[in-house]
């Protein structure tokens, strides 16, 4: 695919998986915006992008409020003309028994990961719709199918993303506007270090995890960022509405082990 002209924007680029999306897309040779309410990190993500690759924008934004996301659009249609991509990956979570969270924790993790979602995409349809093309990749998680406790917000909201992702594709596909998700596992984040660091025992906790995942392994954020520019691309003219799993397999294992230990309760697994 020729990616000149091509125009994406990536929400949360200024670290972790968002920057790995994005440099896959400047690498291939489209237009990157980046959007981040962290600005020093997100003006240090553009420079890089524009000494190696020649092309980035940055805006600031917080995702979770109305005037930024529709200044988002704005600003890259300013400068752009129009809008491609749009790569919702902007998020936030945090691991709290549900007796302790109050609603500002709720709030917190819904109003970024769930309504900043719609508000974005709301505001790039407006100009997809025009020009009726367009591709729009939310960034779920494994938690839409295999969750833990302690994460009812963030679960209900990448649930949430899930099932919006559907609605929309249905909507927009007569608009020739294609609407995925991408649902990552475990990923070389600082979340991931601080996983490790918080763990009691670091190379106990990296065992357990690894031996959770069939692939034995934790992914960078360029394999992300590859599978969303295959959904950006024409490669997937058709596909809509679907949710990616790039988890190394780990949902199918932990599903399968859950209902292998059903199947032993009733007496139903093989015997030796």
């Amino acid at each position: 695919m020729n990616w000149n002209g091509h125009v994406a924007i990536v929400t949360g680029a200024a670290s972790g998986i968002g920057a790995g999306i994005a440099v896959c897309f400047a690498e291939a040779g489209a237009k990157i915006v980046v959007a981040d309410i962290n600005e020093r990190l997100g003006e240090q993500v553009t420079a890089d992008l524009q000494a190696r690759y020649g092309k980035g924008l940055f805006v600031k934004t917080d995702v979770s409020q109305v005037a930024d996301c529709k200044g988002l659009m704005d600003a890259t249609l300013a400068a752009y003309g129009q809008i491609d991509t749009l790569v919702n990956n902007a998020g936030v979570n945090f691991v709290k028994p549900t007796l302790e969270m109050d609603e500002a924790d709720w709030d917190r993790v819904v109003d970024v990961d769930l309504k900043g979602t719609f508000l974005c995409s709301r505001y790039a349809l407006e100009a997809m719709v025009e020009r009726r093309s367009g591709a729009i990749i939310n960034i779920a998680s494994v938690h839409t199918v295999a969750t833990l406790p302690a994460a009812a917000p963030y679960a209900a909201s990448k649930g949430g993303v899930d099932m919006m992702t559907r609605s929309m594709a249905i909507e927009f596909a007569p608009y020739g506007i294609r609407v995925n998700a991408v649902s990552p596992g475990l990923t070389d984040t600082q979340i991931w270090n601080d996983i490790q660091d918080a763990a009691e025992d670091a190379e106990l906790a990296r065992q357990h995890w690894m031996d959770n995942i069939p692939l034995g392994r934790v992914q960078s954020p360029r394999e992300v960022g590859n599978v969303v520019l295959f959904l950006a691309s024409e490669q997937s003219s058709y596909v809509t509405g679907a949710n990616i799993f790039t988890d190394g397999g780990m949902t199918i294992q932990l599903t399968n082990r859950e209902r292998f230990a059903s199947k032993s309760l009733d007496g139903m697994a093989p015997q030796d």
